[in-house]
């Protein structure tokens, strides 16, 4: 037993050598962003499934909504880039909201938090399978069984440990950068040169009428985009020396990315007036219009299949720290303080690890019966934490906080 431990997870390290775990800003990118940035998969998803309804008027929508994503997108980065100046502990929406509105608002945004964690879990990887089933249909009657698969391993790269996390999420994040951008440069070249966009009116008959209900349900439904934005400001502790300064541009970064590759994606999809062929995905209709059905094609959905799978990295970073914050504090058990072996939060990893699991059986592997639970916790815990940053510039009134 021993023996399969120290090969799975790795041999114990001294806790003299816990500053040498610190992350870099590039294996930190790769370590909190996944999230953030495979969250275009299902966000795009969501909108087109809102809109479709009321056909192409409902789709010519599209654009403007993404844009208006994209504008909030920007403005909860920048308060969570003022989060991780005025708290480079760590913790976020709790400690945010416990030391500015109370204890009862702090657990409720600790809470909400965990809560969206668990959720960034279970639909990054329900959306991984979704992504590889649309180049390979047969996956599709193996959804439930192929993401409890990459649960465990996940869980396993995170029981290695931080350092090693962020090397190994490396690969998937950078690829996917790179192939991702390749295609949309692609297309957007191609769509300028030869104007290869369909006309609109017979793309889709509308089931339902454009009502302002159906366009607001579009938008909220997109903002699952902003999913993972907060991720970097509850792991600045994570960062090496200087910890704010790195954790602050890694976050800008991160947002422009994020921004470039949403507003870039559900441009071309309307453009292009992209509508899936029967059981797939938005991204991989819009990839194989773009590169068509080869080599560049299948590659494209691999690396959003790895980043996918690797954005519950983002959950696995932030809720044992959470937890372990919380624990701290006595609102949970003492055990998540602890640190393992490896110099993780291991039964904090494992416990969210038994929390996904059970959404992902319940849910049967379906990343849209999911997404609607977002609203629990990813956007409870951006209203507590924002109104608690506008109560911490009103009491310290330091430079420029009437901006802030």
């Amino acid at each position: 037993m021993h023996l399969i431990r120290h090969i799975l997870i790795g041999s114990p390290l001294p806790t003299g050598d816990l500053s040498n775990t610190r992350l870099s800003k590039a294996q930190a990118l790769a370590a909190f962003s996944p999230d953030a940035l495979s969250s275009i998969a299902y966000a795009n998803q969501e909108i087109f499934l809102a809109l479709a309804v009321a056909g192409s008027a409902g789709l010519s929508l599209s654009f403007p909504i993404g844009l208006s994503i994209t504008a909030l997108l920007v403005l909860v980065a920048l308060s969570y880039y003022q989060t991780i100046q005025g708290y480079p502990s760590g913790g976020g929406s709790y400690i945010v909201a416990r030391e500015n509105l109370g204890i009862t608002p702090g657990l409720i945004a600790g809470a909400a938090l965990m809560i969206d964690y668990t959720l960034v879990a279970a639909v990054s990887l329900t959306a991984g399978v979704a992504a590889i089933a649309s180049s390979f249909p047969f996956l599709w009657d193996y959804q439930t069984e192929l993401a409890l698969f990459f649960l465990v391993v996940i869980t396993l790269i995170n029981l290695r440990g931080a350092r090693e996390t962020g090397t190994l999420m490396g690969f998937p994040v950078y690829l996917f950068l790179g192939s991702f951008f390749l295609m949309l440069a692609y297309g957007i070249v191609s769509a300028f040169f030869t104007h290869s966009a369909q006309p609109l009116l017979t793309a889709l008959p509308p089931t339902r009428e454009l009502t302002p209900v159906l366009v607001m349900q579009a938008f909220a439904a997109g903002c699952t985009a902003l999913t993972g934005i907060e991720a970097i400001s509850n792991g600045v502790p994570a960062f090496k020396e200087p910890r704010v300064k790195n954790a602050g541009q890694t976050l800008l970064v991160m947002a422009l990315l994020m921004s470039l590759l949403f507003i870039g994606s559900i441009g071309l999809t309307q453009y292009l007036n992209i509508i899936p062929d029967g059981q797939e995905t938005i991204l991989s209709a819009l990839t194989r219009r773009i590169l068509g059905t080869n080599f560049f094609y299948v590659m494209v959905q691999i690396s959003s299949l790895l980043i996918l799978v690797v954005a519950a990295n983002t959950s696995y970073s932030g809720f044992p720290r959470l937890a372990a914050i919380l624990a701290k504090d006595r609102f949970l058990p003492n055990q998540l303080i602890q640190l393992g072996d490896r110099l993780v939060y291991s039964n904090g990893i494992l416990l969210l690890a038994c929390a996904t699991a059970l959404l992902i059986i319940a849910f049967k592997g379906d990343s849209h019966a999911l997404i609607p639970l977002f609203a629990v916790g990813a956007f409870m815990a951006f209203t507590l934490s924002q109104s608690g940053m506008v109560i911490h510039w009103w009491r310290i009134r330091s430079g420029r906080w009437r901006i802030k």
